[in-house]
């Protein structure tokens, strides 16, 4: 009997882990090397762009920058990004609410007025993948460097 427990357990643990992807995310675009690049990545339409299941820090670069988020279950999420020129962990934005700091978001989404729905930025991960790989422009509002 405990053998049997034992080995069900396992198979469901193995069965769990080989589930789980790495999703890979690719930001292009950045303006310059000061600063940070903060990925956010969401699991709820509730949270997004705000409260982050899990999140990444790493340092910019013009040549852009890769995440990984590893064992990441198969589900349906968004990811923002915002490049943090001034290290304050926040997207600054103007008097107006303009963001001054680079962002961007997965598929490229762009909201008409503020960011776009969960659903406009959402990816599926399925059981069946093992990696994905995200690529993600980001864009500037204000500046001399403002992308189209």
């Amino acid at each position: 009997m405990k053998s049997r427990i034992l080995i069900t357990a396992l198979v469901l643990f193995t069965t769990l882990a080989m589930a789980q992807n790495t999703l890979q995310v690719k930001i292009d675009h950045i303006k310059s090397s000061k600063g940070n690049i903060i990925v956010g990545l969401y699991d709820k339409g509730d949270n997004f762009p705000r409260e982050a299941m899990d999140g990444k820090i790493v340092k910019a670069s013009k040549n852009g920058v890769v995440v990984v988020f590893e064992n990441v279950k198969p589900g349906k999420y968004a990811v923002s990004t915002i490049h943090d020129e001034n290290k304050n962990k926040d997207l600054d934005q103007n008097k107006l609410g303009i963001p001054k700091e680079g962002f961007g978001f997965s598929n490229n989404a762009m909201g008409a007025i503020g960011p776009p729905s969960f659903d406009k930025a959402s990816i599926e991960l399925t059981a069946d993948q093992k990696e994905t790989n995200i690529s993600i422009d980001m864009r500037y509002m204000i500046g001399k460097n403002k992308t189209d």
